[in-house]
């Protein structure tokens, strides 16, 4: 027998969260245990072996059998729905990385639910008939080519009623090549097929093939129209890295903007007029690049062109790769970076070099970066680190304000009273956006809607997915059943996702009028359960004047509190047990005129 390997790690749908403390059981085909692991801090198991089948037999379509063995995979986790992961196919040689996205519990919800993936076999050993049909003509394009952030794909035919999810547009193409092909083909075959699947994509996104058509997605998972793609399958380390380095490049027909209409097929089971993935593999083995392969299919005249326009990233990649001795603002915005992203991930080193100075402490922290996420850790800030960096900072940086906009909306216990519908406008509109918004980080099917007030398409398209996940009547309309979930599902978040990337210190707080031990926990970032057991405490019922002992989140000296109406700099020195003159410095506060709304440094004592 060969070995193969497997790579867990328990995230956030964004990665912005890593998931320690969950409890991971792999077993083989006939359900026996072959290893118990638990998560780390990073949300990451050990890899281990897993006994396979030789690779030269998924070298080959001649073989009957599968080049491959399965397992399963089933992870548990204190205040998260359970999730199993059936037939993840193993491969002589190769890591098979499992993304493992959990849900949180409901606040209220008695028993855990189980989610279900079931992986099975690529595509280029199935059966599955390929009708793919791309644009003849082009009467509606956008004016450029760009990489989205975020890809939503269709679960299934196009007029199904199956759900939508957003992915990040490398994570989508990573998943569609490791369902499409073997991970175990050579180099320049499996290359040429990626290039085949991002402009397959782009082609869709660029041409608004079902935008246009009235669908509120781009794309969908069905080989009969478009591409293979398994939602919450393993992704092989192989095809990672490949994708890493030209998700941002495309095929082209040289004088033209537009994405080719890349089709393609296994060759074997199926046959198309565009690439065989079958045949890649034998021009590889006679030594073709990948764009010689690709011109084996399509015109003579295709090219492999570079767009280095984002969507939704925060800076480009300068272009130049950054490493030990190199200075400037580049250096200074990876640091920051990084800075902020170890908050969650506190595996990553502290940089301590200058700002703008890449040292020692900043190469550490780049390759402890790579090593998270999956990334070859030579510490050298290059084009698929930049970019990977900048896509988990933007992560890990929306949750945050996310969380400062919940305060500062106030959101409570009690749900609005208010029905919405499409049409509705107000401030109940404004929260339920919110609402959605961040609900939209844990659920992928869940859209993110724009916080303007108006209850627009947008705004339903997330209440009717948000309904559909929760198994609610989708009507799109907001209504007492709607609300409470919502709300249950927002609480649970702020329950069971806890703080990362601190220590905790504590603080006296005395109990003021109109707090709630969870108003409490959403201002210091910690939890009920938290608060309760450091108090010992057996209800939530709070008495004004009352001391409670509160774990901040942070291992420096202070913590965040947001103004509310009323407060002043003396009272908030004596509900905190410090001075006015210490939370004037720590602020750069020059006299007392504090606003609602504000964020202040509050120093612990």
């Amino acid at each position: 027998m060969a070995t193969g390997y497997l790579h867990i790690q328990a995230r956030t749908a964004h990665s912005a969260v890593p998931l320690s403390d969950i409890q991971v059981r792999i077993a083989d085909m006939e359900g026996n245990t072959l290893y118990e692991l638990t998560t780390d801090e990073n949300g990451e198991t050990p890899v281990i072996s897993l006994d396979t089948v030789e690779r030269h037999f998924s070298q080959t379509p001649d073989y009957d059998g599968n080049p491959f063995t399965s397992y399963s995979v089933l992870a548990q986790g204190v205040g998260f729905d359970s999730l199993s992961v059936l037939d993840i196919p193993i491969y002589d040689g190769e890591t098979a990385i499992l993304p493992l996205v959990l849900t949180p519990m409901q606040t209220g919800q008695r028993q855990t639910v189980t989610n279900e993936i079931s992986v099975g076999r690529p595509a280029a050993a199935r059966a599955d008939t390929r009708g793919q049909n791309g644009p003849a003509m082009q009467p509606r394009i956008l004016r450029q080519v760009a990489v989205p952030e975020l890809i939503t794909v269709h679960l299934g035919t196009p007029s199904s009623s199956a759900s939508n999810v957003r992915v990040s547009f490398p994570d989508y193409v990573k998943n569609v090549a490791s369902s499409e092909i073997y991970p175990t083909w050579p180099k320049a075959s499996l290359t040429a097929n990626i290039y085949a699947i991002i402009t397959f994509a782009l082609n869709r996104i660029y041409t608004e093939w079902y935008r246009a058509r009235g669908y509120s997605f781009d794309i969908t998972n069905s080989t009969a129209y478009d591409q293979y793609f398994v939602q919450g399958r393993p992704i092989y380390e192989s095809i990672s890295r490949i994708v890493d380095d030209i998700f941002n490049e495309y095929v082209r027909r040289k004088g033209q903007n537009a994405p080719y209409f890349t089709s393609f097929c296994n060759g074997t089971t199926a046959t198309c007029q565009g690439m065989s993935q079958w045949g890649t593999v034998t021009l590889a083995d006679k030594g073709l690049s990948p764009l010689e392969i690709l011109r084996s299919y399509y015109p003579q005249d295709i090219e492999i062109a570079e767009t280095n326009i984002i969507t939704g990233s925060i800076s480009s990649y300068p272009g130049t790769a950054l490493k030990t001795g190199s200075t400037g603002l580049d250096v200074q915005t990876i640091q920051v970076y990084l800075n902020r992203i170890r908050r969650n991930y506190p595996a990553i080193p502290a940089i301590t070099d200058e700002a703008g100075v890449f040292g020692d402490s900043t190469r550490a922290a780049v390759t402890r970066f790579q090593s998270i996420f999956n990334l070859t850790p030579d510490g050298i800030v290059g084009k698929s680190t930049w970019y990977k960096i900048s896509s988990i900072y933007t992560a890990v940086a929306r949750l945050a304000e996310l969380d400062s906009e919940g305060q500062t909306l106030g959101i409570g216990t009690v749900p609005p009273g208010s029905v919405l519908r499409q049409g509705s406008t107000g401030q109940d509109v404004i929260t339920l956006q919110y609402l959605l918004d961040l609900i939209s980080e844990y659920y992928p099917s869940v859209p993110a809607p724009s916080q303007d007030g108006i209850f627009g398409s947008r705004t339903r398209q997330a209440v009717t997915a948000f309904q559909q996940a929760v198994r609610l009547d989708a009507d799109g309309i907001v209504g007492p059943r709607t609300w409470r979930a919502l709300y249950d599902a927002y609480q649970g978040i702020q329950q069971n996702i806890p703080p990362h990337g601190t220590e905790n210190s504590v603080i006296n707080y005395t109990v003021q009028s109109g707090d709630t031990l969870w108003l409490l926990s959403r201002r210091y970032n910690t939890t009920v359960d938290a608060i309760k057991q450091l108090n010992g405490l057996t209800s939530d019922m709070l008495f004004i004047g009352q001391v409670l002992k509160i774990p901040v989140s942070g291992s420096a000296s202070w913590f965040e509190y947001t103004v509310l109406p009323g407060d002043t700099l003396w009272l908030l020195s004596r509900r905190y047990g410090t001075t006015v003159d210490a939370i004037r410095q720590l602020n750069g506060l020059t006299g007392d005129l504090i606003n609602v709304g504000q964020v202040l440094k509050i120093p612990v004592s």
